[in-house]
Formats: C-alpha cells, structure tokens, sequence
C-alpha cells in the first residue's frame, strides 16, 4: 500500500521536475554508496574537450554535494521551484520548458569556462528560482519565519543567506545572471516597442516532448503552495 502511494505521488510530478531530481537523487546516492565517486563528474574543460569525458557537461548538473543540510536545502528548492515553473507558467509546454533548461545549461557551462566553479547544479537551481520570482512578482514570501518580502528579492535573499554561511556568491550570481538573461530576452524584449521573441524552441523538441491534448485529470502544485517547510514559503498578496 505504502508503494502504491508512493508511486502515484511520483508519478503526479511533471516529467522533466521528475526527470532532474531523481537523477541528482540517483547520482547522490551513487557517490555516497561509493559506486562512483565526485571526481568523475565534475566539470573540468581539458577532460571534456581533450579526453572527450563529455558526460562531463550533464553530470556537474546532478551532483549538490554529500547527504546533508546542503543537500536536502537544494534539493527543496530544486524539486519546489522547478515543479512550480513546469506546472505553472510552462504547464503545457514541455519543450519550452526542455528549451529553458538547455539553454540555460549551455550559458552556465560557457560562462564556467571563465569562473572556477567545478558543480553548476546549486547555479541553475537560483536560475530556476529567478525566472519563477520574476513571472510571479505579487507573491508574497516568509523566509524562516524571520523575512517577508516579495518574490522578486527571493534569489537576492537567497545570495545573502549564502554570505551569511560564509559560501561564496559566485554561484548565485551566476545563477541570477542566466536567469536574468532568459527572463530578458522571453518575457521583457519581445514586449518592447520594436522587440521580438529571440528564443525560440526548436520543431524537434516540440515533437518529442509536446502532446496535444492537456490530461483533464491534471492538478498542478499551487503556486502559493507552502510545501510544509518554512523557509521560502509564498502566498499571494491579498490571499
């Protein structure tokens, strides 16, 4: 019965939130079982580009670190921003959604042959949780019950947090940049006086990823959904 329900909970998520997370779940596991260790998987430009170790470009995406605090911060944020995305401003728009991932992807992984950072994944969840604040400005957010502030200054809240652990903000910055470029140039630009859509999703993933007709019994996660933890928790201004 346990699996039962579990398995349908799983299966309720979207296909690419689903996709991403259990394969960083997958690949933590794997390191911590010691089947493969994080030295295979980081990103290292001369092993990819001179060794051909091309997994390279996908695996530094999947890897946030040992089982623990860190781990199960990102994966929160990971597993709730990307499912809200999908499930809201992407719902039925799965190859755009696939788009967005690699596009960002392949912006993270050009700047990161100029910053020294070996593990983007922490990167493209901020990424994840940008383009979400930006596309939902009136929601309201509580950050460990001690800040609330609109959702447009979660990504910046997030960069202060890091600071305050004493990590560095390349990663956020990082993450913030690329988020802010996709956001610029599909939400803002091609609403400007003489603007145009730049991003389009190519015909290919279109066809491999979009169905034409919607699931009637589909329930998307609520947007304003507090996910039971009380860290990054939204509602909407007045709800």
């Amino acid at each position: 019965m346990a699996y039962q329900t579990f398995r349908q909970e799983y299966l309720q998520v979207p296909p690419v939130t689903r996709a991403y997370t259990t394969a960083c779940v997958l690949t933590t596991a794997a390191v911590q079982l010691e089947l493969i260790t994080p030295f295979q998987l980081y990103f290292n430009p001369e092993l990819i580009f001179k060794h051909f170790q091309v997994w390279r470009l996908i695996t530094n995406y999947l890897f946030f670190g040992p089982v623990g605090f860190n781990f199960l911060f990102n994966m929160i944020f990971l597993y709730r921003y990307c499912r809200m995305l999908e499930e809201g401003s992407f719902r039925g728009r799965t190859a755009d959604f696939v788009f967005m991932f690699l596009f960002g992807g392949l912006l993270m992984t050009l700047f990161g042959l100029f910053v020294n950072l070996v593990f983007l994944g922490q990167a493209f969840t901020i990424m994840l949780v940008y383009v979400w604040s930006r596309r939902n400005p009136y929601v309201r957010m509580n950050f460990f019950g001690l800040l609330i502030f609109q959702a447009p200054f979660l990504p910046w809240v997030l960069m202060g947090f890091s600071l305050l652990l004493g990590n560095s903000i390349i990663v956020d910055l990082l993450g913030i940049a690329v988020g802010h470029i996709y956001f610029f140039l599909e939400d803002v630009f091609p609403n400007q006086p003489g603007g145009r859509r730049l991003l389009r999703t190519p015909s290919v993933l279109k066809a491999m990823f979009d169905t034409p007709d919607d699931d009637p019994n589909y329930n998307p996660l609520p947007e304003e959904r507090p996910g039971g933890f009380p860290w990054g928790e939204g509602q909407r201004l007045g709800g």
